[in-house]
């Protein structure tokens, strides 16, 4: 070998030598901290919902909370069959970040415009919705103490989308159940209540009128049960569980139920506690999961500093649980239920005077 070709075989070597070797000092820091940033989609939402996504971020930063916003528009577009729905872009992000929050979104009433919220579901499977209503120390309601879970079949039943006009004047909706849906959504409601100390699942139906639709879905709850022997089950008709909760709500823990039951009874427990402005919402899918905040989009009071963003802000605190950002979940959970107990800065939905930024202010100076 020349002396030459020597020389230039050296220069390589210490090169690639250099490039393996491990890096010391300060690059690795550098490296592991941006590796913990979690990149997350935001979707503002309409009318007070931009209002309410800037007070959480607000409240992240002041938490130093290691969240990157992805913020994304879901304005409606128009697809080939003619119908309006969410832009590819935003699709692509939620699926690029696995975990996205989001605000109020308001879906036009006309043909051609199907519902935004039912779109995302189903787009990224979103199959399970989990709603806590806890009673917030210092907001009196009728009741005090209440600690309930609903967790919703979020992809089927009557809200399947199937329907058709027989004849004039005679329409006919397809309420789906399958198997498939309904081990999933059981499977994930006894798993939630053991990894969260919960004692009992209370299956939500009608099967004694709906036999083999309801009556699947609660054949699967029971198989389910059967692997989970450390929590209690029961079953209880609809018209039950909602009478039962108005009179005595301490009588249930969680709950799983079917898409249409859900709905009516999530929101049922949401005015137990002072109403879905108080009550965070997580949906919980396969390869992913979308936290948002589920009252109106309240453009009334749009843009006047007035809107309540405890609902959103509680949801972002079930989004950090699900990341295993616990100590930053609890340090803005225990944050905002300060503000609340205090009662000097509550807006006016919950009784109080104080503005939207005037309640983030104080929960961040809280939390910094």
């Amino acid at each position: 070998m020349s002396s030459g070709i020597r020389e230039i075989f050296q220069i390589i070597t210490k090169m690639f030598n250099q490039v393996s070797s491990p890096v010391v000092g300060p690059a690795i820091t550098t490296r592991n901290f941006a590796s913990d940033v979690r990149k997350i989609t935001l979707i503002p939402g309409d009318g007070i919902g931009p209002e309410i996504s800037a007070a959480v971020q607000k409240i992240f930063q002041a938490a130093n909370v290691p969240i990157e916003w992805e913020t994304v528009d879901v304005t409606p577009v128009r697809y080939p069959d003619g119908k309006f729905g969410i832009p590819p872009a935003a699709v692509a992000s939620v699926n690029r970040n696995k975990v996205g929050l989001k605000g109020p979104l308001m879906t036009p009433i006309g043909k051609g415009h199907r519902s935004l919220n039912l779109q995302l579901r189903k787009e990224f499977n979103l199959y399970a919705n989990v709603r806590p209503c806890r009673s917030l120390e210092g907001y009196k309601t009728l009741y005090d103490n209440v600690d309930v879970v609903t967790i919703r079949e979020n992809t089927e039943g009557e809200y399947s989308g199937i329907e058709h006009e027989i004849v004039d004047g005679v329409v006919q909706s397809i309420k789906l159940i399958t198997e498939e849906a309904s081990l999933r959504v059981a499977e994930y409601a006894f798993q939630y209540a053991k990894d969260n100390n919960r004692k009992k699942v209370t299956a939500v139906h009608k099967a004694n009128i709906m036999r083999m639709s309801d009556g699947l879905f609660l054949r699967c709850c029971r198989e389910t049960a059967e692997k989970f022997p450390e929590i209690q089950f029961e079953e209880k008709y609809l018209d039950t569980v909602c009478l039962n909760m108005v009179q005595n709500p301490h009588k249930y823990d969680c709950l799983v139920m079917p898409n249409l039951y859900g709905d009516i009874l999530s929101d049922m427990c949401a005015g137990l506690v002072g109403g879905l402005g108080l009550t965070p919402s997580g949906n919980m899918g396969l390869n992913g999961a979308l936290f948002e905040s589920v009252h109106g989009t309240a453009p009334d009071i749009a843009g006047k500093d007035l809107a309540n963003p405890t609902a959103l802000l509680l949801s972002a605190v079930m989004m950090l649980r699900h990341l295993k950002l616990n100590s930053h979940a609890d340090k803005i959970q225990a944050a905002c239920f300060s503000v609340i107990k205090e009662a000097k800065y509550l807006t006016g939905d919950l009784g109080g005077k104080a503005k939207c930024s005037e309640y983030t202010n104080e929960i961040c100076q809280r939390v910094a």
